[in-house]
């Protein structure tokens, strides 16, 4: 049997055959099947133009029907939210309320592991069910953040400052810690200002918590270090700027009443009842029901950012302490926030900080539009480890004219900092000459801070102030 790519010019004849209604069959194919002349070639030449309009007729219907497929099959796809399709299913957000409950503990190295297996904590708890570990993530954080909480009251012996400071009862409020000394010692005062985001009060990174341990993700060793070479120390929260409730369940609104029609009520009734069927099973099939709570936020008086909330800290806190000497360490949003700081409070800034270290700090001195006196400043005072594969401390081009930049020696962006006895007091130094910090994530992050001195910079081996 003949197929169709041997013989095209015949298809071509059925197709100008089926347009005439003659038959035009005259590339001999069927004759060799048939054998030269006789009725039959007749009778099937003369059926050729049916055969191609029937075949046509087939060929039109698949593809509509293949159409009408695909169209079917865009509509669903474009009522189906794949966000909403991942949430099927999931368990309730309840969560427990405490370590215990949920069946972790910090062990004596710091660090996060379940009470019975001694593994580290696993994010993906159930598979396929991303907004739900991510809630759960997020409840043990909430958790976390009141263990850090208890950390710098009960190692620290930290207290809370509630600010505003002349809040009322019914206002919402923040607070920062201080330790007992922070306001009365009278030679050096240290001031921590972390990033942005979920973090609070003595914490640098809550992930670095949960899955390394305190010492990575925590301001504590800064603290208790500080502490015991004799600085007062003041510890900020410049992510607590609002109150967050629950807002009232909305009223369902009364349905409007139909539009007339001149559809038979049975009949419509009928069709109201198939198009609701319809909605039910789609909505039950690609829809969670669960819906995460609505909140409302209250924002705090005069702490209603980051950079409120420095300002006002400095305003009532540091700029009453006692301390000669004031020393800022300052990450990433935090680095923003004291430049802003600045702005605000040039000449007082200048006359108390002795010097201040950034870390990938995210400030911007034409965006801030910082003046000509404080960009020559931070060139004597300041100095921001940045995110670099270059070695440790090698400076670095700055990027714009204001603060002198070096190497953390890491290509991922610090995210956390401990101390290091091995390079915490070099070349027999003590806490008095510098403050050494090592970050974490693949970065060696340094911050040296001379702390009897606190004029100038200069990069040797490391950084020193002299």
């Amino acid at each position: 049997m003949l197929s169709t790519a041997q013989s095209p010019s015949c298809f071509r004849n059925f197709k100008e055959a089926a347009a005439t209604g003659q038959s035009q069959c005259t590339d001999g194919y069927i004759s060799v099947i048939l054998g030269r002349g006789g009725p039959m070639r007749s009778h099937l030449c003369a059926a050729t133009p049916v055969l191609y309009i029937l075949w046509f007729t087939m060929a039109q219907v698949a593809g509509q029907e293949d159409r009408e497929k695909t169209t079917a099959l865009k509509d669903l796809l474009s009522r189906i939210d794949l966000d909403e399709l991942m949430k099927k299913d999931e368990p309730p957000f309840t969560f427990p309320k405490t370590l215990e409950e949920f069946e972790y503990a910090f062990n004596e190295y710091g660090q996060l592991r379940h009470i019975k297996t001694g593994e580290p904590f696993v994010f993906n708890a159930r598979e396929d069910l991303h907004r739900w570990n991510q809630k759960r993530y997020e409840a043990l954080g909430e958790i976390i953040t009141q263990y850090v909480y208890e950390l710098l009251e009960k190692k620290c012996n930290m207290t809370k400052a509630i600010l505003p400071v002349d809040a009322t009862e019914d206002e919402p409020t923040t607070f920062i810690y201080l330790s007992p000394d922070a306001l009365s010692n009278p030679s050096k005062l240290l001031v921590l200002i972390q990033g942005s985001g979920v973090v609070r009060a003595g914490q640098w990174a809550r992930r670095l918590i949960i899955n390394q341990d305190l010492d990575s993700g925590t301001q504590i060793p800064f603290i208790t270090r500080a502490m015991e070479e004799g600085y007062g120390v003041l510890v900020l929260n410049p992510n607590e700027n609002y109150l967050e409730v629950e807002k009232p369940a909305k009223s369902s609104p009364l349905p409007s009443p139909p539009e007339p029609s001149d559809e038979p009520a049975e009949k419509r009734e009928r069709k109201d009842d198939k198009e609701g069927k319809k909605k039910r099973e789609f909505y039950e099939k690609y829809r969670n029901p669960q819906k995460e709570t609505e909140t409302e936020r209250t924002p705090i008086r005069e702490n209603g950012s980051s950079e409120e909330h420095v300002l006002y800290v400095w305003d009532h806190f540091v700029s009453r302490a006692a301390a000669k000497n004031v020393f800022i360490v300052a990450h990433s949003y935090g680095g923003l926030s004291f430049v802003e700081l600045m702005n605000q409070r040039e000449m007082q800034v200048k006359n108390r900080v002795c010097a201040v270290a950034l870390t990938d700090s995210a400030h911007n001195i034409w965006l801030q539009e910082t003046s000509k006196g404080t960009q020559d400043w931070m060139q004597q005072h300041c100095c921001n480890w940045v995110s670099s594969p270059e070695p440790l401390d090698t400076p670095l081009d700055p990027m714009l004219p204001d603060c002198p930049r070096v190497s953390a020696a890491g290509r991922q962006p610090a995210r956390s900092f401990t101390l290091s006895d091995s390079v915490m007091h070099p070349q027999g130094q003590s806490l008095d000459d510098v403050i050494w910090t090592k970050g974490c994530v693949n970065t060696a992050l340094t911050l040296v801070l001379d702390l009897s001195i606190g004029l100038g910079w200069r990069t040797e081996k490391r950084i020193v102030w002299d």
